[in-house]
Parts: C-alpha cells; sequence; structure tokens
C-alpha cells in the first residue's frame, strides 16, 4: 500500500492538524502559520509542524510569498484524494463554530487577500476581546 495514503490518513487522526484541514476546506483556502496560531491559540512550533505533517502527507502546499509562507489546499484527481477531501468536508460545522468564527475575524486583518501582521499582535487582540468576551 501506497504510504502517502497512511500518511495522509494519520495526519487528519490529530485533532489539531483536522481543524486546520477542515478551516482550509471551509473558510479559505490559504493560511498563513501567523494567523494559524491566533486563531487556534497553538504555540508557533505546534503549528508549523501540523502544518508541515499536512504538507508531508500530500495534503496541503507551500507557497512563499514575502516573509509569509502560506499553505493551501492540494488539488487532486485521485478518486480516493477527492473522497478524503469530501469526509472532512462534511464534518458537522457546529464542530468548528468557535475556530471558524475566529478563523473569519483573523483573516478580516489582511490587506489585499494577503497576511501583513504577525501573531498575537494588539490588533489581534483587541478584536477577540471586542468579539469573545
Amino acid at each position: 500500500m501506497d504510504a502517502q495514503y497512511l500518511d495522509a490518513l494519520k495526519a487528519l487522526a490529530e485533532p489539531h492538524r483536522l481543524k486546520l484541514f477542515w478551516l482550509l476546506i471551509h473558510v479559505d483556502q490559504k493560511i498563513t502559520v501567523a494567523e494559524a496560531m491566533d486563531v487556534t491559540g497553538e504555540t508557533q512550533y505546534n503549528v508549523s509542524r501540523n502544518l508541515k505533517m499536512l504538507f508531508k502527507a500530500g495534503l496541503l502546499l507551500q507557497e512563499k510569498r514575502g516573509k509569509w509562507v502560506y499553505y493551501t489546499l492540494k488539488t487532486h484527481n485521485d478518486m480516493y484524494w477527492i473522497s478524503l477531501v469530501n469526509s472532512v468536508r462534511h464534518l458537522p460545522a457546529i464542530e468548528f463554530r468557535d475556530v471558524t468564527q475566529r478563523c473569519k475575524l483573523r483573516l478580516k486583518m489582511r490587506v489585499d487577500g494577503e497576511c501583513v501582521v504577525g501573531p498575537s499582535s494588539e490588533e489581534w487582540a483587541r478584536l477577540t476581546h471586542n468579539n469573545f468576551d
């Protein structure tokens, strides 16, 4: 059996990686480590590691733009990959409600569709204080 199939399933079996992958499918198809840190509340080390594992499993692509690395969904034509993405796509949205709201809020900080603010900024603290307290 192709190890990449197992790697993809293993990657998605971890709750934090599943959450990131779900967000990429539903909210936006690209995210930076800084944005993912604010959205999930995870450390830079954990977010980077989780995104890299999804990348190594063949589920994401990496693209460097300026000082940011964007992770995006990798498009596959093989039925296995399409089914895998669709299985995540159809998970109940209610399970991801809080992180989805945080992600949409964080992405509003982009300028012309690009990340311009690092993690844990004063602007993010102000936004989350006003929207989640």
